[in-house]
């Protein structure tokens, strides 16, 4: 019984904040601003865990994030706005040609290192907005409009616990433990017969198809996308977030996620100072804390007994005193 507890308590945590949540919306005590932050933050979450996985898991540096993203938007639109196909469809869809970009890119790619696969990846980001401005089957410069609003809070809710879900599986797999051994050290990792190409390739397959499934609810919520929109500043955004969290950390993913996106809605006064506040957190992130807040720990019960017993300890020397 007691092994169940942390599931029973994670079940009822998340199960407070899906009721909690959807009170405040239905009620209306939640203002329409901080519903559309509320579910960006449900999207920056499964961008940033998925980035995560591929940098911080896996030890490799990508920067096509937004590149992913975009080829699971365009191709999710297409699918619900053009065919007039079911929304669930277009979930599939958009994960599963994200997949694929990530697989094509992937296997030439991965055989390089640090500054130079960064640089692969960011090209790969643009090459995906220049053909998507000069395609007109998806709109062109101008992209798609009245693509079906279908996304509410239950279907993000559910996509990032999907996503974390699947990424905690992954990472506690013999998978997941080949990729954690080729970010400590990718040659004895080989050594030990570990296909190194073979892991790198699957973890930047589904990176991608998560930033896919992030790119289908952004475009069915927000009903309009232009290839603009997928910069590298929105790679950078990303990227962010997972450093301030913490490489390696899927609830990092999450607390930076939350941290940046909030930060982001209380900025939108002052957007030409966005990007040098975003700076500062990354350069004060790396002097002071430069594994991120979490850095490769997660959030569990052991966790939060020891964090338990360190407060207890500080207040009992303190009475002491």
């Amino acid at each position: 019984m007691k092994k169940n507890l942390p599931i029973v308590f994670v079940c009822v945590l998340l199960f407070a904040l899906f009721a909690v949540v959807q009170v405040g919306l239905s009620s209306g005590f939640i203002s329409s601003y901080w519903e559309t932050n509320i579910y960006l933050i449900g999207i920056n979450i499964i961008l940033a865990a998925s980035l995560n996985l591929i940098n911080g898991i896996t030890g490799e540096f990508s920067l096509g994030h937004a590149g992913f993203m975009a080829v699971g938007a365009f191709a999710g639109g297409v699918i619900t706005l053009n065919l007039g196909l079911p929304f669930l469809l277009a979930i599939a869809v958009g994960m599963l040609a994200a997949a694929l970009a990530g697989l094509l890119v992937g296997l030439p790619t991965l055989r390089l290192r640090g500054d130079y696969l960064a640089i692969a990846t960011l090209g790969f980001g643009e090459i995906v907005r220049v053909i998507m401005m000069n395609i007109d089957y998806v709109g062109g410069a101008a992209g798609l409009m009245g693509i079906p609003a279908v996304v509410n809070w239950p279907i993000i809710f559910i996509s990032v616990v999907f996503t974390i879900l699947l990424i905690r599986n992954f990472i506690c797999s013999s998978h997941g433990r080949s990729c954690l051994a080729l970010r400590e050290n990718d040659t004895a990792a080989q050594m030990m017969g570990i296909n190194i190409t073979y892991y790198k390739v699957m973890a930047f397959v589904i990176g991608a198809a998560l930033a896919g499934l992030a790119g289908v609810l952004y475009a069915h919520y927000y009903t309009i996308i232009q290839p603009k929109e997928f910069n590298f500043l929105l790679t950078f955004d990303i990227l962010v977030m997972v450093m301030v969290g913490g490489l390696g950390s899927l609830t990092g993913s999450v607390v930076g996620a939350v941290l940046i996106t909030v930060a982001s809605a209380f900025l939108q006064s002052i957007p030409e100072l966005r990007m040098v506040i975003y700076a500062a957190l990354l350069i004060a992130s790396a002097v002071f804390r430069p594994q991120g807040l979490l850095g490769t720990k997660e959030v569990s019960m052991n966790l939060l007994r020891k964090w338990g017993g360190v407060l207890n300890g500080s207040d009992g020397s303190k009475q002491a005193q």
